[in-house]
């Protein structure tokens, strides 16, 4: 019998072939299949209902000269205060409203993952998720439940996509992201940007650009050649715009090439309106704004979240002086006033009652994002899928086992309405009848700082100076445990620096961890015997900082630390313990009871978000929990929590699978049982590189800037005084080498390739046809078959690379260029044409500033990485 539980799906609309009678497959086939098609069957019902009920929802209508003729007319009654009121938002996620000619104010809230601020939401799995799930009818279908959400809360702008390129593992929103390639990104972005704005709701592609950093953002500049910027970190901005139609476009906080992308001529007004056409709205993100008269004539529209900048006070004088043109300032409100025309917002009401603030079909389309991302990236043996029968006691073990983790912090933050975890997602799979032990494994890391055993009181000096000098205030504590995770304090004003000095006696021979953390923009050093071993520096955010130091029993050390509080109090700890000791005994004790153990370890919304970046190892004790499990039970399955990729060296050939899942949402917990217990195949794709290490990482050598390059930059401060500042410059030295392309070209192997992921059956390629010669510029057809050749349905991604061996300039050994999602019952064959443009083969010339294709050959390869490609074939573009 056909179940219609949201949580076991797959839409029908993606099922290429008739669907199949019971009778031509055996029942474990027929299951998953049926499994697949319950959520559309579901979603439809749930329609049926809702069909009878008008919907206000609407479409952008297309521009007509009755709308510029009204939008015009409004703005012909402005006065040039007016006008100028409207280049600035108000109470954080609102548009000016200027009654008098009937222009109501306007809400936006943050996106990416769910329409996250007014309240609890859905959220989905978004972002890096949706990029692995390589599914452009997701992003499709993903883009319109958001739209509807958005809807059902009466908002209009919607802050996301964001499309920025995953240079570094150690980016922290990647999570955020799609992926490290151009041309996934920008195949995904334009479905779900037409999903998004289908239901009358503004979609904004941000950050523009080259914002693949978060340490030190606003005052960071990415130096990069146009060749890069265009092949590379562009293409999905450029999609957006020309092929989805977004009518909104966020600026990044960083600089490109030392000018700040809020006032970057560039960037915005050649490219983004001159070249693109865009005729939508630029706005800031949230205080990216650092020049009023600059940004009003290099592009910038909308100043978010108020105007510190583009006001009155700056803008009137530059106007009256002719320095900034009231032609531009026109421009900037007829593009919003357009926008906003085109949607209907002053003639409809924008909340919609079709839609639910409480979405089951939402809690669908997030359960099916989860299911189609998780990603397999070691099944050793074929310990998965876990046969439910056979197991009488499970252990569930790992900080990210409980609560549920949706998504990482920050701006993209959504509150979910019921986020199901790992833990109670394999409980309710598993039953009544199957023993659950849970134990976090690790303590919090106050617990560590309040319980490490120094030897006597720590020392306290506390500086009335930001240098250390002067006479100290002296105090004595047992342990410094004050850090507060994502505690916002204003800033205070009074010097004050901290020494703390404590001495500690080993009392065993081994690994111990010394760990410092603190909050907001608070710096600190900590030394072991005059030794720097972290240092925080000054920054907008961080994250707890670890260092391992190996002691004997009987050695004592002595530890200084140096901190710099910017706000009030202090928000610091640190400490320092023996490796062993902080896993908690009852993680090994029920491994040893348990017949198979899930590890669920990674990151969170504290150590990975908005601000700061995160560590390539993992957080603090993780990697030690691993290794205490896997030797307690070698039946161990390893589940991770990240935006990309991670240090898996001390553990990775001590467990036998891994599942990398992302931030799978709030359905997160359940998707991952049903793939643990094969109740769904996983079908994810690395849209990563997997790296093995940093230090051999793509961007290593460039991504922290060269010493001594700073500058310092000019400028007028919203106080209207000179303001000089200091502008780190990050020189984007790899170049077009990101992630796989470096990989190939070097001949270098990452951990695990771009395009990576393994499944519960096999496949295989063939048949590869493609022309032998055409004229350049000519669309190019490949077509081969794909074929299920294991026991039951799964879906894989056939992925097309180009080569260019030929060219006259440098450039990648390979290129993504094309996929197709497919999804194939065992034994099922499918044959697929991918059609290549005169893009496809093309590259931007610095000297001819155009895209340019090197007659000669090139190679089309056909596979499921980027490093397997079983099928190749030469073409010849004359």
């Amino acid at each position: 019998m056909m179940d219609y539980d949201y949580r076991n799906n797959f839409r029908m609309d993606r099922l290429r072939h008739t669907f199949p009678h019971p009778m031509l497959y055996p029942y474990p086939v027929m299951k998953i299949i049926y499994q697949r098609i319950s959520l559309s069957l579901f979603a439809s019902v749930l329609a049926s209902f809702t069909t009878a009920i008008p919907s206000p929802a609407q479409a952008p209508a297309p521009d007509s000269p009755a709308i510029e003729s009204q939008a015009h007319d409004i703005v012909s009654r402005l006065t040039l205060e007016q006008k100028i009121e409207l280049l600035g938002g108000i109470d954080s996620m609102y548009t000016h409203a200027i009654p008098a000619v009937g222009l109501p104010r306007f809400k936006m809230s943050d996106a990416s993952v769910g329409v996250r601020t007014w309240g609890p939401t859905t959220a989905y799995a978004g972002g890096v998720s949706l990029a692995a799930t390589w599914d452009t009818g997701f992003a499709r279908t993903l883009g319109e439940s958001l739209g509807r959400d958005a809807r059902s809360r009466n908002v209009n702008f919607l802050l996301g996509p964001g499309v920025n390129i995953a240079r570094s593992p150690i980016g922290g929103r990647n999570f955020e992201y799609f992926s490290e390639d151009p041309h996934l990104n920008s195949i995904l972005v334009v479905p779900y940007i037409e999903g998004v704005q289908s239901q009358g709701v503004i979609a904004t592609v941000k950050h523009y650009a080259l914002n693949s950093q978060e340490f030190n953002r606003h005052d960071a500049s990415s130096d990069i050649d146009e060749r890069t910027m265009r092949e590379i970190y562009l293409p999905a901005f450029e999609a957006a715009v020309t092929k989805g139609h977004v009518d909104a476009v966020m600026n990044s906080y960083n600089l490109i090439n030392g000018v700040h992308a809020t006032q970057n001529e560039f960037l915005n007004i050649k490219v983004l309106k001159g070249e693109w056409g865009f005729k939508g709205v630029l706005m800031s993100d949230w205080d990216a704004t650092y020049d009023g008269v600059a940004a009003a004539n290099n592009g910038l529209d909308l100043e978010m979240p108020s105007p510190r900048f583009m006001n009155a006070k700056n803008l009137l004088p530059a106007v009256k002086s002719g320095e900034v043109k009231e032609s531009t300032i026109d421009d900037k409100v007829l593009r919003l006033v357009r926008t906003e025309l085109r949607y209907g917002f002053t003639a409809r009401p924008q909340f919609d009652p079709a839609d639910s603030t409480y979405s089951v079909a939402g809690r669908a389309v997030a359960m099916q994002g989860a299911l189609e991302s998780i990603t397999l990236l070691k099944n050793e043996g074929h310990i998965l899928p876990l046969d439910p029968a056979k197991i009488k006691t499970i252990a569930i073990i790992g900080p990210d086992a409980y609560p549920a983790i949706p998504g990482g912090g920050g701006s993209s933050e959504a509150q979910a309405f019921e986020p199901i975890s790992q833990l109670t997602g394999i409980a309710n799979l598993l039953g009544a009848n199957v023993h659950v032990l849970y134990s976090r494994g690790l303590p919090n890391v106050n617990d560590v700082f309040r319980h490490t055993r120094w030897d006597g009181d720590v020392k306290i000096a506390t500086y009335h100076s930001h240098d250390f000098t002067g006479t100290p205030e002296p105090g004595t504590r047992r342990n410094v445990a004050e850090y507060k995770a994502d505690q916002w304090e204003p800033a205070d004003q009074s010097p004050r620096s901290i020494r703390y000095s404590a001495s500690y006696k080993a009392e065993d021979t081994g690994k111990y961890l010394l760990i410092g953390a603190a909050s907001g923009e608070d710096a600190f050093k900590i030394l072991v015997d005059g030794v720097p071993v972290l240092d925080q520096v000054h920054a907008e955010g961080q994250v707890p900082k670890y260092v391992s130091i190996d002691l004997t029993a009987g050695q004592t050390v002595n530890v200084q630390a140096d901190y710099l509080p910017q706000a009030a109090g202090s928000r610091f700890g640190f400490g320092l313990a023996y490796e062993p000791s902080l896993i908690a005994p009852e993680a090994t004790q029920f491994a040893k009871l348990a017949d198979v153990v899930v590890v669920a370890l990674g990151f969170d919304t504290a150590s990975e978000g908005e601000g700061h970046d995160r560590t390539f190892t993992l957080p603090w004790g993780q990697d030690a929990l691993i290794e205490a499990v896997a030797a307690a039970n070698p039946h161990t399955v390893v589940t991770l929590t990240s935006g990309g990729a991670m240090d898996t060296r001390r553990w990775l050939d001590k467990v036998p699978a891994l599942l990398h899942v992302y931030y799978p949402g709030q359905e997160g917990g359940t998707a991952i049982a049903q793939v643990l217990f094969g109740q769904h195949n996983p079908e994810g794709k690395l849209p990563i590189s997997f790296d093995r290490d940093w230090e051999n990482s793509p961007s290593k050598p460039y991504y922290y800037g060269t010493p001594g390059g700073d500058t310092i930059l000019h400028t007028i401060g919203d106080n209207g005084k000179p303001l000089d500042y200091t502008i780190q410059h990050i020189n984007y030295g790899d170049r077009l080498m990101v992630g796989y392309r470096y990989w190939t070209t070097t001949g270098k192997h990452p951990l695990f390739p771009f395009g990576f992921g393994l499944s519960y059956t096999t496949f295989n390629f063939s048949n590869l046809q493609t022309p032998s010669s055409v004229a350049s510029g000519s669309t190019v057809s490949v077509s081969f078959d794909v074929a299920n050749t294991g026991n039951v349905a799964g879906a894989e991604v056939a992925q097309l690379y180009v080569s260019d061996p030929s060219a006259k300039a440098v450039r990648p050994e390979r290129e993504l260029k094309g996929f197709e999602k497919v999804i194939l019952a065992p034994g099922e064959t499918k044959h697929l044409t991918l059609k290549l443009d005169a893009r496809a083969f093309s590259y931007w010339s610095d000297s001819a500033k155009k895209w340019t294709i090197d007659p000669g050959k090139f190679t089309i390869l056909v596979g499921d990485s980027s490093e397997s490609t079983p099928l190749h074939a030469d073409v010849t573009l004359n």
